[in-house]
């Protein structure tokens, strides 16, 4: 298998767990995102273990690729965003698993044997999440004027920050509330960050 994780202990520690099992054999180690797809073409793993959070290129860009590239290579995401958005985007991307990073270490090896013979490895609770999950019905531009409101810019900063006129915020900011079926900014904020649309 091949470990991508940018922690270096994280890294150190999962190899080293791995490290006693007979079966497993960690064939090479990665910490960026973008090492990923070359490290497996020259080392043909049966599995990667992927963190999401890589420098770079995100893990999730990363299993896009290595389904496209290296469709035999098996990817099992280790992490610890273990948020329902980044399971569906995860699965999106074709991964094979999803483990968060607090599960018990028991967990690991199972896990990755799972994947190697075809299974799909997921949390169960997480998946429940995932699964009654709303569609972020916010365009970019949204999300983007409703993060600036969250960090508490007035509609005048947001304008100046955005290039936009004060009238455009209004608009935006009265859309989003109008699409979350919020009863004002603050619970349109509420909202979207308790179904990680920002």
């Amino acid at each position: 298998m091949l470990l991508a994780e940018d922690m270096h202990l994280v890294r150190g520690a999962v190899a080293a767990l791995l490290d006693n099992e007979p079966d497993l054999d960690v064939v090479a180690e990665v910490s960026t995102g973008d090492g990923v797809l070359p490290a497996v073409l020259a080392h043909r793993p049966d599995v990667v273990v992927l963190d999401v959070d890589l420098p770079v290129m995100d893990g999730i860009a990363v299993a896009a690729s290595l389904r496209e590239r290296a469709p035999d290579c098996r990817v099992l995401v280790l992490t610890a965003l273990g948020r329902p958005t980044v399971l569906r985007n995860a699965m999106a991307a074709g991964v094979d698993g999803f483990l968060a990073k607090d599960a018990a270490p028991t967990e690991l090896a199972p896990s990755i044997r799972a994947v190697v013979a075809g299974e799909r490895v997921l949390d169960p609770a997480l998946a429940a999440a995932a699964l009654r999950l709303r569609d972020n019905p916010l365009s970019e531009r949204e999300v983007e004027v409703l993060r600036l409101a969250a960090d508490g810019a007035d509609t005048a900063e947001i304008a100046r920050r955005l290039y936009l006129s004060s009238g455009t915020v209004r608009n935006y900011l009265g859309a989003v509330v109008t699409k979350l079926d919020a009863r004002n900014r603050l619970d349109a904020v509420r909202i979207a960050v308790e179904h990680d649309w920002l």
